[in-house]
């Protein structure tokens, strides 16, 4: 490195490094410190419980159940969400008609990827609210009366302790399946079309195509949605908070972590044990990230 040029890199990294030093590294440190304490949130005098915290939320059953809806979340969301996006983005590129001009993805393919990323502009809030309305469990609801026309009985929907859940669920599934369609599009576009038209030409059909094909060489952008997803469906605050009744019911079956670190963090007036929650969802999401990072891990396809 030529004299002076040190110098220069440092003096562009000291002011960044200590903005994210001030504002991402230190809250981290505080939230550990305060989960040591029975801290209220508003009063200056705390006294230090050590593990005491930690130690409660193991027989918390509320947070335990809180825990459980996460992992239902967790497994269902991701899941769901890519196989949607890679199904509908396949179709997109090479799901059209054959023809003498070679592969080439459904008429109209444009107006469907609009479509589909269109919930992408509207703000959880928003979509939140909408789907309250549309979910609505009594008769007048926009789904319980499409129901009754054609002939079925209505449902509890979001006031039903047992369908509640997957009612989130369902709405983080449709809020982000635009999002990664448009991503996994734009993988698949730069998929040279000369490996599709080999496969086909080898007697290859679309499913073939699309899990021998599609799917190895999309793999480093499946692997990312992925984790991006996981940590998605553990921060579910907002969606919760607006969409069902309470927040987190009925009966409590919506209830998240993240919720019920707001709740004890500004309602309860126990920062403190809403810090050490915060603590366990900061581990979680941790191992939960390197856990997939490491089983969805192989070796790059170069093309």
């Amino acid at each position: 490195m030529r004299h002076g040029q040190y110098r220069f890199i440092v003096g562009f990294l000291v002011l960044p490094l200590a903005l994210y030093a001030i504002f991402v590294i230190s809250p981290f440190v505080q939230a550990f410190y305060y989960s040591l304490t029975n801290w209220t949130g508003v009063s200056p005098q705390f006294d230090f419980v050590g593990l005491q915290n930690f130690q409660t939320l193991t027989q918390d059953s509320l947070f335990l159940r809180a825990v459980r809806n996460n992992l239902v979340l967790l497994v269902g969301m991701p899941l769901a969400v890519i196989l949607l996006a890679l199904f509908y983005a396949f179709l997109l590129n090479v799901g059209g008609a054959g023809s003498g001009v070679g592969v080439r993805g459904v008429r109209g393919s444009g107006f469907y990827k609009l479509a589909f990323f269109l919930p992408q502009v509207l703000s959880v809030p928003v979509i939140a609210v909408i789907w309250a309305v549309i979910l609505d469990p009594t008769p007048t609801g926009l789904v319980n009366s499409a129901m009754r026309r054609v002939g079925f009985g209505g449902s509890g929907w979001l006031a039903d302790p047992n369908l509640a859940l997957y009612c989130v669920l369902w709405v983080l599934v449709w809020g982000s399946v635009g999002f990664y369609l448009v991503l996994f599009n734009a993988a698949m576009s730069s998929i040279p079309r000369d490996i599709y038209e080999a496969a086909l030409i080898d007697g290859a059909g679309r499913v073939a195509t699309f899990f021998r094909v599609t799917i190895p060489l999309l793999w480093d952008t499946i692997q990312t949605s992925w984790v991006y997803l996981a940590i998605l469906a553990l921060d579910v605050y907002a969606l919760v908070a607006v969409m069902t009744p309470g927040p987190g019911g009925p009966a409590n079956a919506t209830q998240v972590i993240s919720l019920q670190i707001a709740q004890n963090g500004f309602q309860f007036g126990r920062a403190g044990y809403a810090s050490a929650m915060g603590v366990v969802l900061f581990f979680f999401t941790l191992i939960i990230a390197a856990i997939m990072l490491r089983a969805t891990r192989r070796q790059r396809i170069e093309y």
